[in-house]
């Protein structure tokens, strides 16, 4: 057994492990579970991919007069953010649209820029236009406003997002004879592809499905700078299907998670344009496994082998919420490039990057090992499978009986 905090005084002084979660499957395939979890003390994961459940908060600060933004309008190059808070506090989520944009009334739409590009601009340090209305108070008299801001002259700017990081996802296909412009990208009439988001065998929630290491206060890579998992990601779903060994079958587990976008990196947070669908953002977060015991080093080491995902069909019975796989594959079977689908031999394309995630994972480790990123502990455990956490499902009429 080791400890967290046995982990940070051996980075601290130097002598710490660190492997990515794609080295550690091929040390347990060298060496064995017992001796590489001796060996290794913290295990790095990645991924990067698009999460709609992502925004960012901002202060603004007071102009003179002082205005009352919130319950007003604003407007982030044209972008509509949230006001429904303070005078000057702000929420900007990644698929907002401006009010100007055809959205899908043009069928396709493009949705050519939105709440993501907004979010990566100001990250990258560009000015971003802001106009705000309010309907005036006596403390805050003023009416309009129209400036600039920028990550060096508001005063505070932080990420907050709701749902990131899911714990596997479904691989899309499409049975229809028509072509489908979804979240997952475009999906080609009668099994002609099929689209998966994850990084299987690096993807952070696989590599600790039980929540042993990962909770609310645990410290992550988020978007090129330092974040935090904040609580349990909105529609997190522990109690699903899971392998003999206990490994989530299809989407479970999700992350809220929060950091300061000033110290963002733009690379690791991209605007993004999903044709037919609508704006989003890539995000790319990165967690570290400490490898307390042989446990958690043997879920750490699984390979996309022993990886499983569902294959649904979104011409029908996802957008009609109809419970049903078509068969399972492997993210092995995945990044080989075909999967077989009702008998058919279906192209796999992923709309995550592997080698983003990589990138991701080798940047952590980097990090942990020039002690430059310390562990925490975390302060409270999130929902585990057998929890009674509830998911709910909306229905017409639905009157909650509470």
């Amino acid at each position: 057994m080791k400890s967290i905090d046995e982990i940070n005084e051996k980075i601290k002084s130097g002598k710490v492990v660190v492997v990515t979660a794609e080295e550690m499957v091929e040390l347990v395939k060298e060496k064995g579970v017992k001796m590489a979890s001796e060996i290794v003390d913290v295990v790095t994961t990645g991924t990067f991919g698009p999460m709609c459940s992502t925004g960012m908060f901002i202060n603004l600060g007071h102009s003179s007069p002082r205005i009352k933004i919130g319950g007003g309008k604003c407007f982030l190059n044209e972008v509509p953010a949230y006001t429904g808070l303070a005078a000057v506090d702000i929420y900007i989520g990644a698929t907002a649209l401006p009010e100007e944009d055809p959205r899908n009334s043009v069928y396709p739409g493009s949705f050519k820029y939105g709440g993501g590009h907004v979010i990566e601009d100001f990250v990258a340090g560009k000015n971003i236009k802001l106009l705000a209305y309010a309907y005036g108070t006596d403390c805050y008299p003023r009416r309009k406003i129209e400036t600039y801001i920028n990550r060096e002259n508001v005063n505070e700017a932080y990420l907050y997002n709701p749902r990131n990081c899911y714990q596997n996802y479904n691989v899309a296909v499409n049975l229809s004879s028509r072509i489908l412009y979804t979240y997952m990208g475009i999906l080609k009439p009668n099994l002609q592809n099929a689209n998966y988001c994850s990084a299987g065998q690096l993807s952070p929630l696989l590599k600790d499905p039980n929540f042993r290491t990962i909770g609310i206060g645990t410290r992550i890579f988020l978007g090129g700078g330092i974040g935090f998992v904040a609580w349990q990601g909105t529609q997190h779903n522990p109690n699903v299907p899971r392998t003999e060994s206990g490994i989530p079958r299809m989407p479970a587990g999700t992350l809220a998670v929060i950091g300061d976008a000033k110290k963002m990196n733009p690379r690791y947070l991209r605007g993004a344009s999903f044709v037919g669908y609508g704006a989003t953002i890539f995000v790319g977060v990165g967690v570290p496994i400490p490898v307390l015991d042989e446990e958690v080093a043997y879920y750490a080491s699984r390979g996309d082998d022993e990886l499983l995902a569902q294959v649904v069909d979104y011409g029908n019975d996802y957008p009609e919420n109809v419970k049903r796989s078509l068969c399972e594959v492997t993210y092995a079977q995945l990044k080989s490039g075909t999967i077989k689908v009702n008998g058919k031999e279906v192209p796999c394309y992923p709309i995550s990057s592997y080698s983003m995630a990589v990138e991701i994972a080798e940047t952590l480790k980097e990090w942990i090992k020039s002690g430059l990123f310390y562990l925490t502990n975390p302060v409270e455990s999130l929902p585990k499978a057998g929890s009674n956490l509830k998911i709910c499902a909306l229905e017409d009429g639905r009157i909650d009986p509470m």
